[in-house]
């Protein structure tokens, strides 16, 4: 797939410039690897008529044993056939792909590694297997069909071998026997339990998806497992039950139900059964190209292409706004995507687990992640300008595209809906990125449309008039400190503490983030650590701006905040919103602002164990449970940091919640969600709460100030007191275990001993 733009090969270049030379595109190489697999096929079925090569050497079979020559015609006139389709209509689907804007994807030498790595996961099914279930299930379709592919394959080869040459035969044939039923055993296993789990057990993220070709294919594959088990068990009952044949475990007992049937039968049996087998991989061939089933090639295609250059917390670069000659932003039509995104949709395997685990749909709101992807292949597929083109999944009838625009299937409403806590993405287990279509359809529809919350309006002129969204006037940035040891310096002049501590506008207004300010400023007083803060100088770094799509205020915010960081010399800073520290660290640099970005759980952890910030006598006897931020986890993968801090806490009992670690529910507030109204379904902070409430933790701990407000007022709103659960930020709550060890200290009295004189 090409990664950088270039002129189309019908379009001439630029006047006076020489065109630009014709690209083979990727549709193309699938037309020539599918009409070289046909012409194989149908070569490899001719020249055994002409050279007649059979097996003399001892127990082994022959290939289309009792098969008659025109059941072997068809077959290798069909297959090739079929073959060359599967290679056009497959063709068909990658120009689709090819409609989306560059992507740089390309593997080089310091990628390589990193992207067979990704491929190994998915191929694997390690991502999968994360369900251990399903993944089991999937493994032994994918596994078992794989491998009785090779079977086939293998038997192909023999019958192309000259005599001498041959090999399955004698113990050869046996192992070989031995490993084509044990495949065909796991196969038909892993039908029946997938049939099962998807028309008995019904889980919902499935059962709200299942579509009449779901069926057809599950259908066609158990028919495929059983056809070739019975045709199997005919030929050898045919042939008079060799005992070297004993090595079909499956087929061998089968062929004992046949005994006493006459031998005509068997051979007209044998040859009907084998005709249904080949009928029934022949339906999948047909099937392959036009329903998920496709996903067999596009999502290890998709999993080797997950390495990207950004970061993952990161969103795409957009051009400086006030300089751009673009006329369009953000993703409104299907070309708007690049070729990746678009190769998405054709890798979604359905398996609902985006669905699962998003915040917004668990608590009744429209979104569904799955959906964003299947309603962009369907516009994608509907407006295909090469002919019809099959949509991921079946669409009802109902259903009516009549142009390329994304917002013919997707709504305002659910693009708006999204906390973006990348919970979606992490699961993917072909490593879709769902996320990104979001927030790039977000883009329009703020800048091009201003089609948003009203609240979030308030928010947009609060940061472009007062530099923060809470609207309050910038001169209060540094009124937390007062009393404090804390230098403000000025931005005139170049700093000289090692670190710049970046407060954040909830660390610097809101007045329960204003404690967990003042409780760092004293953690790293105790630690000896020189840190310097802005003061009214620090602006909104701009990620709620970026997250809701607003991408020129974000620019006006951050470029600013560059220059004058620049300007100090800053090279280290200390973040305390999980959201700064993704800003200052994987987005800045998209616009020259490189720095060595930590977030204040990290460095606690550092101090820690570096023996700098004495904990020796840190002790709480309570119960805690610990919140993962998703700009802290998902996005940026720190999830030990935090848990180490609490763990160094004496006499704590740490307590995991259900959803932990990569699995944590968000708190509701990412993505912009913090300054918009949730009006519909229940709130995600009041589920996330009442989560926290039922591990029976005193308190909470938190690593994100917005985190901390929405848990507290979730609390707060399930009727618990701050004297039953105690919501707060990591800071607070080994502030109040060091002074805690600390004050019993002071007043421990040691026990008083009486010395016994001697004669007494």
């Amino acid at each position: 797939m090409s990664t950088h733009a270039s002129p189309s090969p019908d379009q001439p270049g630029a006047e006076g410039q020489p065109s630009a030379p014709k690209r083979i595109k990727p549709h193309q190489i699938v037309l020539v690897i599918g009409c070289f697999m046909g012409v194989f096929t149908l070569v490899s079925g001719i020249v055994p008529q002409f050279t007649e090569w059979h097996s003399k050497k001892g127990p082994g079979r022959e290939a289309f044993e009792g098969i008659p020559g025109a059941l072997q015609v068809a077959f290798y006139t069909v297959i090739p056939a079929l073959l060359v389709w599967g290679a056009f209509a497959f063709a068909d689907r990658m120009k689709n792909w090819e409609r989306g804007a560059p992507d740089r994807r390309r593997t080089t030498t310091k990628n390589a590694k990193r992207r067979l790595a990704d491929f190994r996961a998915g191929v694997y099914m390690r991502t999968l297997l994360r369900d251990s279930a399903a993944g089991v299930m999937h493994s032994m379709i994918y596994f078992g069909f794989l491998v009785l592919l090779g079977v086939t394959t293998t038997l192909e080869i023999d019958h192309q071998l000259p005599t001498d040459l041959k090999f399955l035969h004698g113990q050869v044939y046996m192992a070989y026997s031995f490993i084509g039923d044990l495949a065909g055993l796991v196969f038909l296993t892993g039908i029946v339990w997938a049939i099962i789990r998807r028309y008995v057990q019904r889980p919902y993220r499935i059962r709200i998806k299942s579509k009449p070709e779901h069926a057809l294919i599950l259908g066609t594959f158990f028919v495929l497992g059983v056809s070739g088990f019975f045709a199997e068990a005919f030929r050898i009952a045919e042939i008079q039950q060799p005992s070297y044949e004993k090595w079909s475990f499956i087929g061998y007992p089968l062929s004992k139900l046949f005994n006493g049937v006459a031998a005509q039968s068997l051979t007209q049996w044998h040859q009907i059964l084998w005709a249904v087998h080949v009928v029934s991989f022949i339906v999948f061939l047909a099937i392959l190209p036009v329903t998920m089933l496709r996903h067999m090639f596009t999502s290890p295609l998709n999993m080797y292409l997950k390495d990207r250059e950004r970061p993952k917390g990161a969103m795409r670069a957009m051009p400086n706004l006030t300089e751009t000659s673009l006329e369009s932003f953000g993703a409104s039509v299907v070309e708007d995507f690049t070729w990746k995104q678009l190769l998405d949709t054709d890798a979604c395997t359905m398996c609902g687990r985006c669905t699962s685990v998003c915040p917004a749909h668990a608590t009744g709101k429209s979104l569904d992640p799955r959906e964003i992807v299947l309603k962009t292949g369907e516009v994608m597929a509907a407006s295909a300008p090469h002919g019809h083109v099959s949509p991921p999944i079946g669409v009802d009838s109902g259903i009516t595209i009549s142009a390329n625009s994304l917002f013919e299937r997707i709504t305002a409403e659910e693009i708006w809906a999204c906390t973006s806590c990348r919970a979606c993405d992490e699961i993917c287990p072909v490593n879709i990125e769902i996320l990104d279509k979001i927030l790039d359809m977000r883009r329009y529809l703020s800048l091009m449309e201003s089609n948003f919350p009203a609240e979030l309006g308030n928010a947009y002129r609060a940061m472009e008039n007062q530099g923060n969204p809470w609207g309050i006037n910038q001169g209060e940035r540094g009124d937390w400190a007062k009393g404090l040891d804390v230098t403000i310096v000025d931005p005139g002049q170049p700093i000289e503490a090692e670190y710049l501590y970046w407060v954040g506008c909830a660390g610097s207004f809101d007045d329960k983030n204003k404690k967990v300010t003042q409780a760092m400023a004293k953690l790293l007083k105790r630690a000896g650590i020189d840190v310097a803060i802005l003061g009214p100088s620090e602006m909104c770094t701009g990620d709620s701006a970026r997250r809701s799509g607003n991408e020129y205020l974000f620019q006006m915010l951050a470029m600013p905040n560059i220059e004058m960081l620049d300007g100090m010399g800053v090279k280290k800073i200390i973040a305390q919103c999980p959201h700064c520290f993704n800003t200052l660290k994987n987005e800045y640099p998209q616009l020259g602002g490189n720095y060595e970005v930590v977030h204040h759980t990290q460095l606690l952890e550092s101090l820690i164990e570096s023996g700098k910030l004495d904990v020796s006598k840190a002790t709480l006897e309570e119960r805690i449970t610990y919140h993962d931020s998703c700009y802290l986890g998902r996005h940026n993968d720190v999830y030990l940091a935090p848990r180490k801090v609490v763990g160094s806490i004496k006499g704590i009992e740490v307590v995991e919640m259900p959803r932990n670690g990569t699995t944590g529910m968000c708190c509701g507030a990412g993505g912009a969600r913090m300054w918009m109204e949730e009006s519909i379904g229940t709130k995600v902070n009041d589920e996330r709460a009442r989560e926290a409430i039922s591990t029976g933790a005193t308190r909470v701990a938190t690593a994100c100030p917005f985190c901390y407000i929405m848990l507290d007022d979730g609390v707060k709103a399930a009727g618990m007191e701050e004297d039953q659960v105690k919501v707060a930020d990591i800071a607070i709550h080994l502030l109040d275990a060091i002074e805690a060890g600390e004050r019993n200290f002071a007043s421990y009295e040691p026990p008083s001993f009486s010395i016994p004189v001697a004669g007494e």
